[in-house]
């Protein structure tokens, strides 16, 4: 799918596991891949809702 947005994936310091954070959105996952993956399904979820 991608993202026209910078996303940033970063190792969580306080929790097991990674963050990504993409216009004004926050995912996590065990990871960089499945928070990456969490990350674009968002990102989809956002884009059809703001189409209706």
């Amino acid at each position: 799918m991608g993202c026209e947005c910078n996303m940033k994936v970063f190792k969580m310091k306080n929790r097991k596991g990674y963050a990504a954070i993409c216009d004004e959105h926050l995912t996590e996952g065990l990871t960089k891949e499945a928070a990456i993956e969490r990350m674009e399904k968002a990102l989809a979820r956002t884009a059809k809702k703001n189409k209706k």
